[in-house]
């Protein structure tokens, strides 16, 4: 398991709430489906599942639909027997194998081949599978979970993805939303990574110390987008205490992609200029995230709707389109 799952850091209302829904699924067995942006932590989610559920003493086996060549995924998933191919020198376990009276996580779901995804759909349906070159069938005690980053009704709007195989793994489903929209988690992670990679620092060099974050340095994580979101936030938080040569870490040291800094353009030094101006950019950002939907962005920003709509009046927030 991975270290991260036993100090899963939350402090926003939409992950606190989350991860009671999340406990609840856990306690049954039927298959989910976690979604969300790459970087969000959907692995993690997957292992809470696996942890609080009664598979808990179980084995959790992994496997990234995307990472595995075509040729090889099937043999990866359901194994095969001696001479089955050429390289087949003796018999193996495939992932499905392993992952008895466990939980299988197939991360990247949408990636999955047409035929792989109807050997699939065999296995939640019947419980069963048989070994690549094989003939004999397998009875099978797995919980499935699987995820992915990409749209999956578009994907079978499509045709990419079957139909009834999404909606066969979409019985319990956990939607995980971006960093940029629980930015009260950010400070939170940016901390523990902080004193983890100091921690890890303060092993492998001699005169390590504790670090601690600027004012500017926390303006500026607080007002970047994270497009890679907690992934992206790590690395970051990693690189800066490698190559920060003081205690305190800077906005320098952080490195930051410029085009996602929202207070970049604010000449006026008028502290409420400045605020109205970071107010606006960052409730348009959250509105054209949510397709200009103000109840969802409402839900987002943790602010009534009718108070979304009186900022989109005093802050002159209009749409292009509109």
């Amino acid at each position: 398991m991975s270290d991260s799952y036993h100090r899963l850091i939350a402090k926003s209302a939409c992950i606190l709430e989350l991860l009671q829904i999340t406990d609840r699924i856990a306690k049954a067995d039927s298959s989910v489906l976690i979604l969300g942006e790459s970087g969000v932590g959907k692995e993690l989610f997957a292992e809470q599942v696996h942890l609080r559920s009664l598979r808990k003493e179980g084995p959790f086996i992994r496997i990234n639909c995307a990472a595995i060549p075509e040729g090889l995924l099937e043999s990866e998933l359901f194994g095969h027997v001696k001479g089955a191919f050429t390289d087949a020198a003796k018999d193996r376990q495939g992932r499905f194998n392993m992952a008895e009276n466990g939980t299988i996580f197939l991360d990247e779901i949408a990636d999955l081949p047409s035929i792989l995804q109807r050997k699939i759909l065999r296995v939640i349906q019947e419980k069963k599978l048989e070994k690549v070159g094989s003939d004999i069938t397998v009875n099978l005690n797995v919980r499935i979970i699987a995820a992915t980053n990409k749209d999956l009704e578009q994907q079978v709007q499509k045709g990419l993805f079957r139909e009834d195989l999404y909606y066969r793994l979409n019985v319990l489903p956990i939607y995980i939303p971006p960093l940029r929209q629980r930015r009260d988690d950010i400070m939170e992670l940016a901390e523990f990574f902080l004193e983890k990679y100091s921690r890890i620092n303060r092993q492998h060099e001699s005169g390590g110390f504790s670090r601690e974050f600027s004012r500017d340095a926390v303006q500026a994580l607080l007002s970047y987008s994270w497009p890679g979101n907690v992934r992206e936030l790590q690395n970051c938080i990693e690189r800066a205490c490698v190559i920060g040569k003081n205690k305190v870490i800077g906005r320098e040291d952080i490195l930051l992609k410029p085009d996602y800094v929202s207070y970049e353009g604010v000449n006026d030094k008028n502290l409420k200029t400045a605020v109205n101006k970071f107010k606006a950019d960052f409730v348009q950002k959250v509105l054209e995230e949510n397709d200009w939907n103000q109840t969802e962005t409402a839900k987002a920003l943790v602010i009534q709707r009718t108070y979304l709509s009186k900022l989109i009046k005093e802050l002159n927030i209009g749409h292009k389109e509109l």
